[in-house]
Parts: structure tokens; sequence; C-alpha cells
């Protein structure tokens, strides 16, 4: 590899004293460094320009930025390597001492690559809501997430799969997650960790009104339809829908999302052979003892 982009969190490393290090490296060694930043706060600013002819994104921050530049960069097929600045750091393949290293095998080309499975949500709004049209799209790493709005009361999901009806449910709403989100919102929501490798989704409830919740695990080629109810006879929902933890967007009863395999997907970069099962002992602090 000779032509890297270094996208920094500016709020993980302060002054980009890091960053610079990095840079100087790169460039020491007759290679090319592009420079850019982003902001742990997720807005249209902060999307990331790519210039031409990038082979790697080097990537310091925590996971959020990560995804963050997943999202932004899902059309280019360049690959991502995480430098950790956060805390637990699933998505990051190295720390901060071994950057050195771990440049030196990008130079060499060795290392592999680790495609993530990334999906798509459609939103198609009822059309008895003003003002909402046009049906939205959004792409995610992590997970889709639709929930209550504010501090509206709990909100009525219909799940179904290939258009079968999963479960029509109350509570505060519904996390879709992939492989690469399953230890994310989804693990704290009380849903199964999932490996990486798995080509899968997994519906896990948020909070369901209901003594047995359970989170489901459907094939990636499945299509998953949400349609937001009535939270009463007489009250119009409120709810709202996440992709990755971005901007969240309005629902209305009757409104459905739409969720499948994007045609896209994110490529890691991998270095270590550490296993899936090791990084979550040590990331989850379950270390045997």
């Amino acid at each position: 590899m000779d032509r890297f982009l270094i996208i920094t969190n500016k709020e993980k490393d302060i002054d980009f004293l890091v960053t610079r290090k990095i840079v100087a490296y790169i460039e020491s060694a007759g290679k090319i460094a592009t420079l850019s930043s982003v902001s742990s706060v997720q807005e249209d600013q902060n999307r990331v320009i790519i210039p031409d002819d990038i082979e790697c994104a080097i990537v310091l921050g925590g996971d959020g930025t990560i995804i963050q530049t997943a999202n932004d960069l899902m059309t280019h097929n360049i690959p991502i390597l995480g430098v950790n600045m956060g805390t637990l750091g699933f998505l990051a393949e190295i720390e901060e001492h071994h950057v050195p290293e771990a440049l030196d095998r990008l130079f060499q080309d060795d290392y592999r690559i680790e495609n993530r499975l990334m999906i798509q949500g459609n939103i198609m709004y009822d059309s008895r809501h003003q003002g909402n049209n046009e049906n939205t799209m959004g792409y995610a790493l992590n997970d889709v997430v639709i929930t209550r709005k504010g501090f509206s009361r709990i909100i009525s999901l219909g799940i179904y799969v290939n258009d079968e009806l999963v479960d029509n449910f109350r509570g505060d709403g519904v996390i879709i997650s992939t492989p690469t989100g399953s230890t994310a919102y989804n693990l704290s929501a009380g849903g199964p960790i999932v490996i990486p490798q798995a080509s899968v989704m997994v519906i896990t409830p948020i909070c369901p009104h209901s003594l047995s919740p359970r989170s489901i695990v459907v094939s990636a080629e499945d299509t998953i339809k949400v349609i937001v109810g009535k939270s009463k006879k007489t009250q119009e929902a409120e709810a709202n829908v996440t992709f990755d933890g971005n901007k969240g967007i309005d629902l209305g009863t009757d409104d459905v999302v739409l969720i499948q395999k994007a045609q896209f997907n994110t490529s890691l970069i991998k270095l270590n052979r550490t296993g899936i099962y090791e990084i979550l002992r040590s990331k989850l602090g379950n270390n045997g003892d």
C-alpha cells in the first residue's frame, strides 16, 4: 500500500498529536498520507472527502468513529484500519503503541481483509402524513433502531419477516442488528452475540411489555418489515428510527421500515490473529479469573 487517508476524531486525538506522528511515519517511508477529521457529533459537515487512488483509510478514534467512516466510505471499497483511542474498541484493530509496526506491515501488504455485513433501511411513509411524501433510505454497519420518541408512551410495532408476521408487541422499540452491531446496543438490550462472519440479522425488542421477550436471528437474505401501530386506540404513534445512531427520523402510525442486506460491505483490515472469543473476553471483562 502506498496511499493512505488518515481520518481522526479530533475530540480523541487532541491537537492531532498521534495523527501527526502517523503522517510523518508514512511520509518518511516515501508513501502518501492525506489528512481528514471528524467530530464525535455526527453531522453532515463532518462527512469525509475521499481523494482518488486511496488504498487504505486509517481511522483514529473509537468504534463510533469507525462506524461513521464505514458509512462515508461504503461506496468506495476502501479497507479500514482502526487505531483505538476510545474505550472498548471492538472494531479498532490496533492500539496506539503498535502503530509503527502496523504501518510497516501495510507497506509490505502483509494483512488480510475481513468483510462485514451492512444493512439498509427503506422508510415508506403512510400517505396520510403531510410533508413525508418521499421515501427515505439509510445504511448501517451496526444497527437500525426504532424507538419511541422523547417521553412518549410505549409504542406498538408489527414485526414481519418475508411478509410473515413474527409478533405484534408494545414496548420501547426494536433493534435490527448486524453481527458487527451484536456487541453494541443489541447486547445491552439482552440480545445474543453473533460472530462477525455470520450472514444474519438479529431482531431484539427494547423493554417489551411482555413476560417473555426474545431475540430472533434471521438470515441476511431475509427482509424484515416493521410497521408502526397506534400506541392506543385514540393516540397516534410517535416513533423514531436511527441508522447507526445518526440523527433520528420521525415515524408515525402505519409508517413502514423495510430492512435488508445492503449492496455494500465494510472491509476491515486485520493484522492480529486474535480470535473473536478472546476479544470478547478481553473487551467485556470476563478473563476467566
